[in-house]
Formats: structure tokens, sequence, C-alpha cells
């Protein structure tokens, strides 16, 4: 007997393996894609296509795009933070993913969950724990259980969806691509050799032969540290995202390749490409830094990089991540103003600064001009380096 299973499902190689796979096995599969802002209605369009033609008992697309900007990116944007000082987190739409799944289970009174992470990625990790938080669901990963007799899993799903009729797209033989609102990344073929990537390994960013000639110039409006404008034009977060990204992927900005300590202790290695949230983050800073006090300024990043590492390690659910974000929306009571951004390829650089908050001292200016005497300065520096000065009188040989 047919039992029902929610699976999250994205088209690719992976989760169109796991249709046929758990069909064989007796699942009913509901197939659920979470449009988290990645693909356009083409590929919305295939995804539901492809479901059908997997033979499917069901499938629904969610709208996730509020979602993860409300989740994710509103607090990461906050937090200002990358993980282990490079990667964005651009697969943090898997718990919201995860979310969508359970509510589908519930719609179907199922307690089944099937995913399609592998046994040697960090996915696994953020979509089992995200699971296990939400309630006492059966998890069910097909690649991870076809790990235990075959090595080359890529080569395995390919050929077992191809001997059953189903064609694989030449892209997802090579490369295992994610896209989403936050951006994309690939792994897989000469990417995980440590070797150059291919030309087949780039998604939103144009190569420098096709960046625009003429520079780009925008800017970004915040409140209490949420970015609310485009060009002075009031947006939805997920809206204002999408527009960045479609902005700045044209001059290859937010390209980069990352080598991190991934949660299970393989070293992982990705091509990532996030123009949109790569230009929101140094918006934010640059605002950040001018309205914020030295000590804020100085501890903030320590409560930033813990909360990337909750997240990046699964732990979305943890009452801590929760506790770290109370302090993360204290911080941004006076982060409010405007950024004007500008690129001419590659890097992106806040320009101007623009708020009524910004710590400026009526009667001083940096390196320029000061409402202080000689002997004031004089005696801030005594004072100030005094331990450091007596040492050096006391040991001088």
């Amino acid at each position: 007997m047919s039992k029902d299973i929610v699976l999250a499902f994205s088209g690719g190689l992976d989760t169109s393996f796991c249709v046929p796979y758990l069909k064989e096995r007796g699942w009913a599969v509901h197939t659920v894609f979470a449009d988290t802002g990645g693909v356009d209605a083409e590929e919305r369009a295939y995804i539901e296509q492809r479901a059908k033609e997997l033979g499917v008992a069901s499938h629904v697309t969610v709208d996730g795009g509020p979602a993860i900007w409300n989740g994710f990116v509103k607090p990461f944007v906050q937090a200002g933070e990358a993980y282990q000082g490079q990667y964005p987190l651009l697969v943090s739409d898997r718990y919201l993913i995860v979310d969508a799944a359970i509510a589908r289970a519930k719609e179907l009174g199922t307690k089944a969950i099937a995913h399609g992470c592998t046994g040697m990625g960090n996915d696994q990790v953020r979509f089992d724990l995200a699971v296990k938080a939400l309630g006492d669901y059966q998890i069910v990963a097909p690649i991870r259980e076809i790990q235990k007799e075959h090595t080359q899993t890529r080569a395995y799903e390919q050929a077992y969806l191809e001997e059953r009729g189903f064609d694989v797209r030449a892209k997802q033989k090579s490369y295992t691509i994610n896209e989403n609102l936050l951006g994309v990344t690939l792994s897989g073929g000469e990417i995980d050799h440590w070797k150059t990537p291919g030309e087949g390994a780039r998604g939103w960013c144009k190569p420098r032969s096709e960046w625009p000639s003429e520079k780009l110039s925008v800017t970004v409006g915040f409140e209490k540290g949420e970015a609310v404008s485009l060009n002075g034009e009031k947006l939805p977060g997920a809206k204002l995202l999408a527009k960045l990204n479609e902005l700045f992927a044209p001059y290859g900005v937010g390209r980069g390749m990352y080598t991190g300590d991934t949660t299970i202790g393989l070293k992982g290695r990705i091509v990532y490409e996030a123009p949109g949230l790569i230009s929101l983050l140094t918006a934010h800073r640059a605002l950040e830094e001018a309205v914020l006090t030295k000590q804020q300024n100085r501890f903030k990043p320590d409560v930033a990089r813990k909360w990337v590492e909750v997240v990046y390690e699964g732990f979305f659910h943890d009452p801590i991540k929760t506790d770290l974000e109370a302090y993360l929306t204290s911080s941004q009571s006076t982060v409010n103003g405007e950024v004007v951004l500008e690129t001419s390829g590659a890097q992106v650089t806040a320009v101007e600064v623009r708020s009524p908050h910004i710590l400026n001292a009526k009667g001083a200016t940096y390196a320029q001009s000061a409402d202080w005497g000689v002997e004031e300065a004089e005696g801030f520096i005594k004072l100030f380096g005094m331990s450091s000065t007596l040492w050096a009188e006391i040991n001088r040989s």
C-alpha cells in the first residue's frame, strides 16, 4: 500500500532521482518546490513539468521570497559577517524549504519527509535538524541510502533516471547548482578536484569581457538596519534584493570561490555568486560603522560571527539564535539613512553615506581640525599610552 511522503523538490538531478526511487519503494510522492527567488517563470514551469513527467502524486509551488527575506536576509545583513569571512550563507533557504515541506505534510496528514541531500555535505544537517526541531517526522534521504553501495553517486543517479526514460540536463551532469534569491552556488566537476572552474561553472555573474562600459551607481535606503528602498523607491525586501541581483550581476559583483570547514568535517569548495547580497552587506556596513559607537563596532562582529556559525551548522531553531538576534535588533536602532554604491566591475564600493545619526563632532574633523588644544592632546596621549610607555622605560636596556 502506498504511503504519502513529501519531497522537497528542485527539479535537479538529486531530487529528480528521488521520485522514482521512492515510488519503487511504495511511497506516493508529493513534491514541494519552495520558490525562494532564484528562478524565472520559465524555470518554474520546467520544475512543475519535471515533477509531472516523473509521476508524482501531487506538486505544489510555494512563494518563499518574503519568508527568506524576513527569516534570513534581514538578520544576516544586520549581522554583517560572512562564514569564515568569505561565504554569504547562500543555502540558508533550506530552512524555509523545510517549513514549506512540513506545511504540505500537515495538509496531507503524513509524517514522512524526504530530501535529496547527500551524505557528504552540510545540507543534510540543516534539513534534518530543522525537521527534528519542528516535529516528530520520519526523514527519508535516498541519496544517503545509495551512497552505501555506490561511490560515484551522480553517475549512478544519471544512469538510474535514463534507464527509466528520464533525460538529464547537460549542466546537471557536471555540476550541482543551487539558485535562490540569495545567489547561486556551484560544486562538482573540476571544482571538487581543486582545479580551475570551467566555463560552465557560471551562473548570473557575467565574465569581465561582458561587463558594461558605463559605471553603475545605486542608492540603498535603510530603516533600523533593514534595506527598504532602492533609488528612492520603497520596495518589499525580496523584490529589492532581486533588483540588486539584476543590477549588479552584469558587472560580475559578488562572484567568488570559497573553501571552508564544513559542519561534518570535510573541506568544502564551491563557486558562489551573490551580487545583491554582497552589495547589501557593503552598503549596510558603511552606514553602520558611521552611526554605531566604537565599542559597538568592536563587539558586534563577535555576536555576528556566532549567529553565522549557528545558522551555517544547522541550528536555525536553537534558542541561541533568537538570543543573538535580540542583540542584533537592539544594535540597529540608529542604522537609518542612505548609502550610494558604485561599481565598474567585480568590486562594489560605498561612496557616500547620508544619515542624521553619523557620529560627527561639531567642532572637529578627523585629520583636519579640532576644538581641543595641544595640551589636551598631549595629556590624552600620555595617559592613554602610560602602561606601554612605563614598560619601555623600565625594561629599556
